[in-house]
């Protein structure tokens, strides 16, 4: 089996190839479709028969695709094959048929690592807050006024509801995802690092080697590279030491609050005076207000929760102003383009799944969070607590893997409290993990009605192994004035659309 990770796209451009995508539904492999189309090639692809956000998208662009795998589909003169990295020669019967027609066959990250090549590329990554970094930047260069293409890891409001933005052809902007190192396919000249911090366990089992990996791709920088990383985060901060030690050729610009616990001192970068800092950060009337040193007499505002999204705020302003510079010389951020940049911020209202509001219903706030590892949880449930004081908070959490439920089960358990109440289920499989241990949905139910009641706190934490049994209990437990979340990368988020609609 040959696959070809090295293709020339631009030879593909130039005469409006055929470029056939097997997965066209998911959301990456369907941004790309999208940044393909416009770009003047002739795609075209298939799925599975289930509908996703996306099949509207594919429709409104009027890209072709079938609801269903056979051989038959694949046209014979197609110049290139994207696959999905769900799917595989063995078993997929399109990405069998490719190779026997000799059709170059890309894995999704590196088509899109190919992509990245045509472009003054920026990768986005981190566990934690790449996708609204992502997103945030592409409000933001539309503010400035960049000829720029954005590609996010998750649907946009800002984005039309989609998870590409085109403004342009002369910078991209693209989350990058860290997971069996897809990240090295891309080809970045600056990146933009969030967090760093233990995570998907069935692939990097300690802590070294995901951060290992991240020190790896920022390698890739080329000579002059940026890499704007989160001085508050100890796992950023050691990656940016590691590298700094290896090459000092590149440009390393902090951004955060600079934090002070003595757990971070031995790699955050607690008191640097950069000019992304922090300087200021007030929550009131449901908006977070904050300032940056570089900015000291502008007021940004988010109508999103949390000093997480404060400090996203803070990565996509610090990558803008990067190429702002480039752009338009040292004085390009004109007092214009700040207010539009700081309009652009208040009007941003997040992305599908990221603290994501479904509405209000009988006084009662819904919302859907993809917050899947403890940091992220604790974090969003802080932010909440913040922004919503009078409301009392409900979750319905639902971990994903279990290696990584396992490898972080106390973790996850405190991670809930700042909760009022949380209902816990069956874990969601991946079909990438093999587990053999003994942690399950109830595992992690016992510990955190343990950690719950340890703090005075009991009666708050239930079980359903099904997340759709716990929804005659809420219905009976909501009343107005609480905020109900379904949290987590499983299969609960039906549960508060079925709340929100009944």
């Amino acid at each position: 089996m040959v696959y070809h990770e090295n293709m020339n796209l631009d030879e593909l451009l130039s005469r409006r190839a055929k470029v056939y995508f097997i997965g066209i539904k998911g959301t990456g492999v369907c941004a790309l479709a999208e940044l393909f189309h416009h770009s003047g090639l002739c795609v075209s692809g298939s799925d599975s028969a289930e509908v996703f956000y996306t099949d509207a998208i594919l429709k409104e662009l009027g890209i072709p695709y079938y609801e269903h795998f056979d051989a038959a589909h694949v046209p014979p003169d197609a110049a290139l094959a994207i696959h999905s990295a769900a799917y595989n020669a063995e078993e997929n019967p399109e990405m069998a048929q490719a190779l026997r027609l000799g059709i170059p066959l890309l894995k999704y990250t590196d088509a899109l690592g190919a992509y990245s090549a045509l472009f003054d590329s920026s990768g986005i990554a981190g566990v934690h807050g790449k996708t609204t970094t992502t997103a945030l930047t592409g409000v933001l260069f539309r503010a400035a006024g960049l000829p720029a293409r954005v590609l996010a890891g998750s649907a946009v409001s800002a984005f039309g509801g989609r998870s590409t933005l085109s403004l342009g052809d002369t910078y991209f902007a693209a989350e990058t995802c860290e997971y069996r190192r897809h990240f090295l396919a891309f080809n970045p000249r600056r990146i933009v690092l969030t967090s760093v911090e233990s995570d998907h366990q069935d692939y990097f089992p300690a802590y070294d080697d995901i951060r290992d990996a991240f020190v790896e791709y920022a390698l890739k920088l080329p000579s002059r590279g940026e890499l704007v990383y989160c001085a508050d985060d100890p796992g950023a901060c050691e990656v940016k030491k590691l590298v700094m030690q290896k090459r000092d050729d590149l440009t390393a610009v902090p951004y955060g609050f600079g934090v002070q616990e003595e757990s971070l001192k031995e790699f955050s970068d607690n008191n640097f005076h950069g000019d992304f800092r922090i300087s200021s950060y007030e929550v009131r009337h449901e908006r977070t207000f904050f300032r940056l040193a570089c900015f000291p007499d502008a007021v940004f505002k988010l109508r999103i929760p949390g000093r997480h999204c404060v400090l996203d705020a803070a990565a996509a302003l610090a990558l803008t102003g990067i190429l702002v510079k480039k752009e338009y010389g040292q004085g390009g951020w004109t007092a214009e383009r700040l207010q539009k940049a700081v309009d652009a911020l208040e009007g941003f209202t997040g992305s599908r799944r990221r603290s994501e509001l479904l509405g209000e219903k009988g006084g009662v706030l819904f919302m859907d969070d993809y917050g899947h590892h403890p940091r992220a949880i604790r974090s969003t449930l802080q932010g909440l607590r913040e922004f919503y004081p009078g409301r009392r908070i409900i979750v319905s959490f639902m971990s994903h893997t279990y290696t990584r439920t396992a490898a972080l089960l106390d973790d996850f358990a405190a991670s809930l409290l700042p909760a009022d109440m949380v209902f816990l289920h069956k874990i969601y499989a991946s079909a990438r993990e093999a587990y053999s241990g003994g942690v399950n949905g109830q595992t992690l139910f016992e510990k955190t009605k343990a950690v719950f009641e340890k703090e005075g706190y009991t009666g708050r934490v239930f079980y359903t192994e099904e997340p759709e049994d716990a929804a005659e209990q809420l219905q009976a437990i909501l009343r107005e004035g609480d905020l109900f979340i379904t949290m987590g990368a499983g299969n609960n988020w039906p549960l508060g659309k079925k709340l929100y609609s009944s």
